[in-house]
C-alpha cells in the first residue's frame, strides 16, 4: 500500500503539501505512509482516496488485474477503525466496476461520525444481527435477510445500537472513492 499511495500521487502531480491540505493529514503522516512507517486509520485512507480520487480499496492494488480473480477468506484485505468499531473485508478484487464488502459493525457503533457521501449505488445486505441505514436523514431498521439500495450521493453511514454485533454485505457500483 505505501508504495501505492505514492505512485497514485505522483501519477496526479500532486506534492506531499498539496495532498496534506486536501485531507487535513499533516505532511510528516503522509510521509510515514508513504514509507511504510505508519498505517493510516479508516477514516485517514478515505481521505486519501479521495484526494487521490480512487476507490478506498484501490489504495492496496497491485499492477495487473486479473481477469478471474479468486479471493480466499483468510488472504481478503482488511480495513478497519477500531475508534469506530467497524471492519470491512474486500470480497471483490480491486479495480473491477463493482465494489463488494463484508462489513462488521459493534454493538453501539457507526460506520463513519457522520454521514457521508460518494457518486455510486449501494445496495447493503445484512447477514447477521441488524442494522439501522441511515440514508438522508431518514433511519431505516433492518434485520438479517433485509436488504436497502439506495443512491449514495445520499448522505449516509450505518449504525448498530443494538447488544449484537452485526455482519452485513455491500455492494458499490461504480466503487467509491
Amino acid at each position: 500500500m505505501p508504495s501505492r499511495i505514492r505512485e497514485l500521487r505522483r501519477n496526479r502531480g500532486l506534492t506531499l503539501d498539496q495532498v496534506s491540505k486536501q485531507t487535513g493529514l499533516s505532511v510528516a503522516m503522509l510521509s510515514q505512509v508513504e514509507r511504510g512507517q505508519s498505517d493510516p486509520s479508516l477514516e485517514s485512507l478515505r481521505r486519501l482516496a479521495e484526494a487521490l480520487q480512487v476507490p478506498l480499496f484501490d489504495l492496496f492494488r497491485g499492477e495487473v488485474a486479473e481477469p478471474v480473480a479468486v479471493i480466499r477468506h483468510d488472504e481478503r484485505r482488511l480495513v478497519s477503525s477500531p475508534h469506530l468499531h467497524v471492519t470491512y473485508s474486500q470480497v471483490s478484487r480491486s479495480g473491477g466496476k463493482v465494489e463488494v464488502l463484508e462489513g462488521t459493525l459493534d454493538p453501539g457503533a457507526a460506520s463513519s461520525e457522520l454521514p457521508r457521501t460518494h457518486i455510486s449505488e449501494e445496495c447493503v445486505l445484512v447477514l447477521e444481527g441488524s442494522l439501522i441505514a441511515e440514508i438522508d436523514g431518514t433511519e431505516y431498521a433492518l434485520g438479517a435477510g433485509d436488504s436497502c439500495h439506495f443512491d449514495s450521493t445520499l448522505p449516509h453511514r450505518f449504525l448498530n445500537p443494538h447488544h449484537d454485533k452485526a455482519r452485513f454485505i455491500i455492494s458499490v457500483t461504480p466503487p467509491s472513492n
